[in-house]
């Protein structure tokens, strides 16, 4: 396991490059409604998943994207690792691990261990709508299942669980000039979840181990074909007795060259984190898609 998801991705970008370029579909979805890959491996924001799939594929193509993605405040760094594939626009299959390190607390509070991972394995459906036409925004149910791979410091704070599994329920829409003659697209995103810091400090607490249902939003203009800003933001549940776990936010900008490649930059507002307050940092995310 020591390789996955490294492994995943490679094979996915040497097929990204060997494929012929039908499969990438100039006649496929528009550039950019793929979107990007949040930090659990789902197509969508940054931090959000959106009801959109991975790729450019259509109904009879297959697709996918992999990804590196990088988050920095200073006190603590996130990197993530992984891929998804989407199965002729109406089933994603990801994966994701990653990687979280917490050097100052390490230092302050002299821990043994001071980087921790996480699996998430995922999957999306697409349940009725589209992205751009007709009545229906296009609508996906979601299902994150995430363990932990070193789980002494998330028990040591309070966390019941060393896996759990996210399930959710977005909405996503892609509005013709509908912001000064400009594309819009909104999402609303409802999460059940018990997860602490996204499961990074496990699941369940002393404080509550039941289930929360959670809102998560997105809204993003595409200045033009290859260019998009937006914000994001993402409830949190507050599970654990020891520190206040704050509602995240980022505002974006992404880069879309081509239907291969995206570059999404973001500055992070993610708060207080195992006590330490004002985490705000950048995000770094760069993905080829297929």
């Amino acid at each position: 396991m020591s390789g996955f998801p490294r492994a995943v991705c490679a094979l996915l970008l040497l097929a990204c490059i060997a494929l012929p370029a039908q499969a990438a579909g100039e006649q496929g979805r528009l550039l950019a409604t793929g979107g990007a890959m949040q930090i659990e491996g789902a197509a969508g924001g940054g931090i959000v998943p959106w009801a959109v799939l991975a790729g450019y594929g259509t109904g009879d193509q297959n697709g996918g994207s992999a990804f590196h993605t990088r988050i920095d405040t200073g006190d603590y760094a996130l990197r993530v690792t992984g891929a998804a594939w989407t199965l002729r626009n109406r089933v994603e299959l990801s994966l994701a691990r990653q990687r979280f390190a917490l050097p100052t607390l390490q230092g302050l509070l002299g821990l043994p261990n001071g980087v921790f991972e996480q699996d998430v394995l995922g999957a999306k459906l697409r349940l009725a709508g589209d992205l751009v036409y007709g009545d229906l925004p296009q609508f996906a149910l979601g299902i994150q299942h995430k363990r932990q791979r070193d789980f002494d410091i998330p028990r040591a704070v309070g966390a019941v669980d060393d896996s759990g599994t996210d399930i959710y329920l977005s909405a996503s829409r892609l509005f013709l000039g509908a912001a000064a003659g400009r594309n819009l697209l909104l999402n609303a995103t409802v999460r059940a979840t018990r997860a602490n810091q996204t499961g990074l400090l496990g699941f369940g607490g002393d404080r509550c181990d039941a289930y929360a249902a959670v809102f998560e939003g997105s809204a993003a203009v595409l200045l033009n074909p290859r260019w998009a800003v937006g914000v994001e933001y993402r409830q949190k549940p507050d599970n654990l007795g020891f520190a206040a776990e704050n509602d995240w936010r980022d505002a974006f900008v992404a880069w879309f060259p081509n239907k291969r490649v995206a570059v999404i930059a973001a500055w992070a507002g993610l708060g207080e984190i195992a006590t330490l307050g004002g985490q705000d940092g950048w995000y770094l995310s760069i993905q080829l898609s297929q």
